[in-house]
């Protein structure tokens, strides 16, 4: 490719970027707006304004008072947490996908591959049963997706099978086994209270996020997030051979184990406060790849902005579509696996060897 060619591939991919950054900032702020209680636009932009200037200067600038307090109650203290996480999770589960994919060199790779949501949902079910609070379920299902990718890891170290192979069958071994021990929760919980709880929160849903909520995810996905964003140059070299990798001074090892804990940092937090939200993973690597390419360089802040997108989107239609609000993970099934499936049959999951 002549560098003239290369110039003008890179001035396409910048306008793009731009698009979907754009796209990013108007679905976040569109968020706020929508919902069962109307905010306008302007009351809403001179409520976050007045809030930014508060903070900036330690509560002593602010707007004059224009908006109600009710709408300022509705903004900061119910939906801000809410669409902020959505949007931290969205963009924590696809740049892990998106990781994941580039590492094992395997397109059908999704964040939990390595048993950090089902370690999470047996966390959530093991403290729903023992009755551990809100609080609680937020940090059992964080820790035990911890351990369930250390585990795994363990145990590929052990296993004769080439690297990236063991941690796969590591993974799913794990896998099952914390699905099997979620089930055997379910089924000696309190069935009037207890398994509809668990039922629930596995289901996927961001209704019950509190500011608590943002504050506890945020710090494990901004250190998941920031090594992966100044690795990902690195990160191409993953789809050579080891021994082509190696040639060119990169170990790995030290690499894919770095990706591992990021990407299961990023993964659990965003479990632990959200449920088992499937897909979001999966599909949206596959739609950076198609419009950034390849390119690790592009496509991890492209997965950060598209996944935080779509799940916003998402979130909004379940807080809206129907009186009762829908999980999230039953929604991104019904937009994922359609999606997944023109993918199969357009030949879209090309191996990155």
């Amino acid at each position: 490719m002549t560098k003239r060619k290369k110039e003008k591939r890179a001035v396409h991919y910048s306008y793009r970027f731009a698009i979907l950054a754009a796209a990013f900032v108007l679905v976040f702020l569109g968020s706020f707006v929508v919902g069962r209680y109307a905010v306008s636009p302007g009351s809403l932009l001179k409520i976050l304004i007045s809030r930014l200037m508060e903070l900036v200067s330690f509560g002593k600038w602010s707007l004059v008072q224009t908006w109600t307090q009710r709408e300022e109650l509705v903004v900061l203290s119910i939906r801000f947490p809410r669409i902020v996480c959505a949007a931290l999770v969205g963009a924590a589960l696809s740049a892990a996908g998106v990781s994941y994919q580039g590492m094992f060199k395997n397109p059908m790779v999704s964040p939990d591959l390595m048993g950090a949501s089902t370690g999470a949902g047996f966390g959530a079910a093991l403290a729903i049963l023992l009755s551990l609070g809100y609080l609680g379920i937020t940090v059992s299902a964080f820790a035990f997706g911890l351990v369930a990718v250390l585990l795994a890891y363990c145990v590929s170290r052990f296993s004769r099978f080439k690297a990236s192979m063991a941690l796969i069958l590591a993974g799913v071994m794990i896998s099952s086994l914390f699905s099997a021990c979620t089930s055997f929760v379910k089924l000696v919980a309190d069935t009037t209270e207890q398994l509809p709880a668990i039922t629930y929160w596995l289901m996927g849903s961001l209704s019950s996020v509190k500011m608590v909520d943002l504050k506890f995810a945020f710090w494990p996905i901004l250190v998941g997030a920031v090594p992966l964003v100044l690795l990902r140059w690195r990160m191409n070299l993953l789809t050579l051979s080891e021994a082509e990798a190696r040639s060119m001074g990169i170990h790995t090892g030290r690499l894919r184990l770095v990706v591992i804990l990021c990407a299961t940092l990023m993964t659990s937090a965003s479990v632990a406060v959200s449920g088992m939200i499937g897909w979001v993973g999966l599909v949206i690597p596959h739609f950076c790849r198609m419009i950034f390419g390849y390119d690790y360089r592009r496509l991890i802040p492209a997965s950060l902005l598209m996944g935080g997108t779509f799940l916003m989107i998402v979130d909004d239609i379940a807080r809206n579509i129907a009186a009762s609000e829908i999980p999230l993970g039953i929604l991104t099934s019904f937009v994922g696996a359609p999606v997944f499936i023109y993918l199969i049959l357009r030949g879209g999951l090309a191996s990155e060897d």
